[in-house]
Formats: structure tokens, C-alpha cells, sequence
């Protein structure tokens, strides 16, 4: 996060943008390939049989890493969102992007392959510094095809100065 003091701005009110994005259901290659692809060997992954036997009986299957039903979730709002945060900053003196200074997670229950999944993204500027720098909430609230919540995290957006 910028280390620079919080302007008088901080204080301001700033709207929130909705959008939501398209549903996509995940596969179980969808989590074999993560797994393999960042190393994430545990038996909770790759183990069907430790699953079964040192498992609470609510997973007793391969169950979606939560790492990789957030990036799913950034990735369902990835073709949307320079569109979304140029309406979020229309009104605001913003320089070039800084890229992602934070994210936080929570997770409220399991994703299991074949579940299919959705994005309600919530965006705001959340506040200005007085070094001129502007940082954006984007927040992903990922819900399955019940409609009940699975993860709920924070991503925060930083923008420069503009140039003068």
C-alpha cells in the first residue's frame, strides 16, 4: 500500500459501480491443471483416498483450491474490467495504472468441480492520497449456482499521480 498520508479526499463519499459477470462452471481438469501447474502436490488434491479417510464427511471429494476459485473469479471480470474502472475514475485526475497492492480473502464454503460460479463485483474509488495517488476497491463477491457465497475478496487497485 502507498505509505503517503490520506488526504482531506478520504473522507469523500464515492459511488460504488456494480457488475456482474458471466457463470462458468469448473472441471475437474480445471483443478488438476492448477494444482500441477503451482506445485500445490497435497494430499487434499491429489489423493482421493486420503480425502475419503482424513476428511470431514462434507469432502469426500476433490474439492476446488481456493487460490484457484479466486483467479477464476478475477479472470470471469478480466475482459470487463479496464471498461469498469474507466467508468469508476471518469470523474478523476488519475496517471498510468500502478497495478494490485492487496488482496483479501475470506473463504465461506467449498467449490467442487462441476460447480459453476459467478462474480458481483463492487468497485469505488477508495480513497486519494496527498501524494496524488488513488486507490480502487474491487471487491469479488464469487457465488456458486445457489447463489450462495463461496469466497468474498478484496482486490485494491492502485493508480499514480497523473503527469503533469
Amino acid at each position: 500500500m502507498v505509505q503517503d498520508e490520506i488526504s482531506e479526499n478520504a473522507k469523500k463519499e464515492y459511488p460504488i459501480h456494480y457488475f456482474t459477470s458471466p457463470r462458468r462452471t469448473i472441471a475437474e481438469t480445471d483443478v488438476v491443471n492448477f494444482v500441477n501447474l503451482v506445485g500445490l502436490h497435497e494430499p487434499f488434491f491429489i489423493d482421493m483416498e486420503f480425502i475419503k479417510e482424513q476428511m470431514d464427511e462434507t469432502h469426500h471429494r476433490r474439492f476446488v483450491p481456493a487460490p484457484l476459485t479466486i483467479s477464476i473469479g478475477i479472470g470471469l471480470v478480466a475482459p470487463f474490467i479496464w471498461g469498469i474502472l474507466q467508468d469508476v475514475l471518469k470523474d478523476e485526475k488519475v496517471g498510468p495504472v500502478g497495478g494490485m497492492t492487496g488482496l483479501n480473502a475470506r473463504i465461506f464454503q467449498a467449490v467442487y468441480p462441476e460447480d459453476t460460479i459467478k462474480v458481483d463485483l463492487e468497485v469505488s474509488v477508495r480513497e486519494k492520497t496527498k501524494k496524488g495517488h488513488t486507490l480502487v476497491n474491487i471487491r469479488h463477491i464469487v457465488k456458486n449456482q445457489r447463489e450462495e457465497v463461496v469466497v468474498d475478496f478484496l482486490e485494491t487497485a492502485l493508480f499514480m499521480p497523473p503527469k503533469e
